[in-house]
């Protein structure tokens, strides 16, 4: 009889794309690639492509309470990873459940908007998320306009990107990642504000175009690294090497942005060849 193994859940909250290059899509390959058990529960289901979001609609707040509750009391995910989350009828009922299940940590990713510029979360959405959701993350992973729209500040220098973590620290997340990615610059300043300090995590910036998904693929790696029982500062700090030699070996399946490599450095699976 094989042994049984143990392994950690991860546990992702957004919404899937058809194109397989971002949300539940790249959580799922970012969970495996760290050894993690990947859970789901979708929000809502997206019709795009490596260039842009044709359609979106959300799953009910009744089927996404089902999913939410049929992993947690089965799988009890070690952390939760969120992403699109779509309005706030969703966001309340993700917050519902955080409460009624209290998992050990919770990465937000307050995805917005798309690359491509199709609002993903609605205005409702937003303010629910800033007075139902930040309070339950262990931390929060916005982007610059993210953290612009979270704290409700314009950010243009360093000193405005500190101020803007302690801000949207103040609305009840335990630590804030506003990443450095849509700075123009040769150096990309990923900014970690834990609450008490200031951690900067700067490195070269990675000439490419394979960028689809890389929000995702960031929170959902921390989200893994914190399920194996890694600190916070040191999840953060081997999920953005993980992502950066990921970008370095991007691929571009599509006609548009590419993705980042999600196994980075192993060799892909080839059928043997024939004699």
């Amino acid at each position: 009889m094989a042994r049984r193994r143990s392994i950690p859940t991860a546990l992702a909250i957004a919404a899937s794309d058809s194109g397989g290059g971002a949300g539940i899509q790249a959580d799922l390959l970012t969970f495996a690639a760290h050894g993690v058990h990947g859970a789901a529960a979708l929000t809502a289901v997206t019709a795009q492509d490596s260039a842009r979001v044709a359609q979106i609609e959300a799953l009910s707040p009744r089927l996404l309470r089902r999913q939410l509750d049929a992993v947690f009391a089965d799988l009890r995910p070690r952390a939760v990873k969120i992403g699109v989350l779509f309005d706030d009828s969703r966001v309340r009922e993700v917050a519902a459940a955080l409460r009624r299940w209290r998992p050990p940590h919770v990465v937000l990713d307050p995805v917005i908007a798309a690359t491509s510029g199709r609002r993903l979360l609605s205005p409702p959405g937003l303010a629910a998320l800033k007075k139902e959701l930040l309070p339950l993350s262990d931390l929060v992973t916005p982007n610059l306009p993210e953290a612009e729209a979270l704290a409700g500040i314009r950010i243009r220098t360093e000193s405005d990107r500190r101020l803007a973590a302690g801000l949207i620290a103040d609305l009840g997340a335990q630590a804030v990642l506003i990443k450095g990615g849509h700075r123009y610059g040769r150096e990309v300043r990923d900014l970690l504000f834990d609450g008490r300090a200031f951690t900067v995590f700067a490195a070269a910036r990675i000439s490419t175009r394979a960028t689809h998904g890389t929000g995702c693929t960031l929170s959902a790696a921390i989200a893994a690294n914190l399920a194996l029982g890694r600190p916070l500062e040191k999840a953060v700090e081997r999920s953005i090497a993980y992502l950066r030699a990921g970008l370095a070996e991007g691929a571009f399946p599509g006609s548009g942005r590419g993705v980042p490599d999600h196994f980075p450095g192993l060799p892909l699976w080839k059928p043997p060849s024939r004699r």
